[in-house]
């Protein structure tokens, strides 16, 4: 922003390079902090709820008796628990004493059935994805405005990275030691005890910040969607079967990601083209893909959607993302035709890219689907979220002046030489980021054009 003449900005260039750094620190922070709040306190939100309670009402307990029913005989009892109602989605049990799961839509509606498999005794039924754990991951997502709210979320991650590249700057040792980095000097009071717990913090979380906020924007619309995930799709061309109109996405329901990413882009493949390896040779149903999928040794559930349409396909799923099971490695997806039991398609962990990969484990541990272990660092991290804007705000009020009109921005020095290494990276970020780009270019333009030949703004923004 507009230079101030004030005596902290010093006369060495690493002091005045210090107080850049603390301006971009600064600014990006005042967009940033009720980001990153709201993403923390609804991240909280999602994970307990995952760890303590069920989405989809699977991990009810029945008593084993005997052999559990068809799968066909419990999707007639469902469907007649909906009126008007019509099988989309199997869950198969998580053990074998626990129960089944089916989506059941009904006009523009989608129940979730839960079903004991021995008995077929409707054990409850509720609003398919419509529960505070879904509520929490649409404001998570979208702040429930759609579109929009994903571009502003967007922004501001991108803009995150600019905040820990600048906060790791700010807090690294120059003179002492890294005890001083990674410990916080409890000994100090005031504005100084905040300041170190802060930088301390900072650093501990700098890596995990970077992970859940590059995890995150691979999903966003603009990098994620138009950017990593556009060119990191699998292709499906590599398939036999022709392709529908409709692509993996579709299979989703509302803000919740129920396929894997690296899918989601990727057409469907179409039933009736007499194509694929053959799979099923008794007549293809219900029962028959359940007794195929169930051959396929997954290391947890599957899930199965049911053909839509006259061309629709049985598509069998298991991915970590969807809490099948713990082990991004064993990841796979199998779309199968309809009328010949052919398989159309079958995708697996070690057919995605290698950022696709990196995905799978990205996701999988940004939801804190991988144990306890990662529910617990999770925890950490989320408060640590919630700490550092609040710290942030602390030492930001116990250094502003008393009843001034003023943003009490850092100072920027006069007189300031090139700094071509901050110049290099906030190029790179503009340019990798184009959100969070545009927001750092928007400052640059504010500053030269208005701010610095409006007195009143130069002042209040000082």
């Amino acid at each position: 922003m507009s230079s101030v003449p004030v005596q902290d900005a010093s006369h060495t260039d690493a002091h005045r390079f210090y107080f850049i750094a603390w301006r971009w620190h600064f600014y990006a922070g005042l967009y940033v902090i009720p980001f990153l709040i709201m993403l923390a306190v609804t991240g909280l939100i999602m994970l307990w709820i995952s760890a303590l309670s069920d989405i989809h009402g699977e991990r009810g307990i029945v008593p084993v008796s005997g052999a559990p029913m068809a799968v066909s005989a419990l999707q007639t009892l469902a469907e007649a628990a909906v009126p008007g109602g019509v099988a989309q989605q199997y869950l198969e049990p998580l053990a074998a004493d626990r129960v089944a799961v089916f989506k059941v839509a009904a006009a523009d509606t989608a129940t979730a059935v839960v079903i004991d498999p021995y008995s077929g005794a409707i054990v409850d039924t509720f609003p398919w994805r419509a529960g505070w754990y879904d509520f929490a991951k649409d404001i998570h997502g979208t702040l429930l405005i759609g579109d929009l709210g994903d571009t502003l979320i967007e922004a501001a991650a991108s803009l995150g990275i600019l905040l820990v590249v600048s906060g790791v700057y700010l807090h690294w040792p120059r003179k002492a030691g890294l005890r001083q980095m990674l410990v916080p000097d409890l000994s100090l009071r005031g504005r100084g005890w905040w300041k170190s717990l802060h930088g301390a913090v900072g650093i501990w979380m700098s890596v995990v910040m970077l992970v859940f906020l590059i995890s995150g924007l691979s999903w966003a619309g603009v990098w994620g969607e138009r950017m990593v995930q556009a060119w990191n799709t699998f292709p499906a061309e590599k398939w036999s079967a022709p392709l529908s109109d409709a692509t993996h996405a579709s299979m989703n329901h509302g803000a919740a990601k129920e396929v894997p990413w690296a899918l989601e882009q990727t057409p469907l493949p179409l039933s009736g083209a007499l194509v694929g390896q053959r799979a099923i040779t008794a007549p293809v149903d219900l029962d028959s893909v359940v007794g195929f999928a169930r051959t396929l040794g997954f290391a947890g559930r599957f899930q199965l959607n049911l053909p839509q349409g006259a061309d629709g396909v049985w598509t069998i799923s298991h991915d970590s993302m969807s809490n099948d099971g713990n082990d991004p490695w064993r990841d796979r997806t199998l779309h199968i035709d309809q009328y010949t039991g052919n398989v159309l398609a079958d995708v697996g962990y070690a057919d995605y890219s290698a950022y696709a990969r990196a995905m799978a484990w990205g996701i999988a541990f940004h939801e804190g689907d991988m144990g306890a272990w990662n529910i617990a660092l999770n925890t950490l991290f989320c408060l640590s979220m919630i700490f550092l804007p609040v710290s942030g705000l602390v030492m930001w009020w116990k250094r502003r002046p008393e009843r001034a009109l003023r943003l009490a921005a850092p100072p920027r020095p006069r007189d300031l030489p090139f700094w071509k290494t901050a110049a290099a990276v906030v190029v790179g970020l503009g340019v990798l980021f184009p959100l969070g780009g545009a927001l750092m270019l928007g400052i640059i333009v504010l500053d030269r054009l208005v701010v610095r030949h409006v007195p009143g703004l130069r002042v209040a923004l000082s």
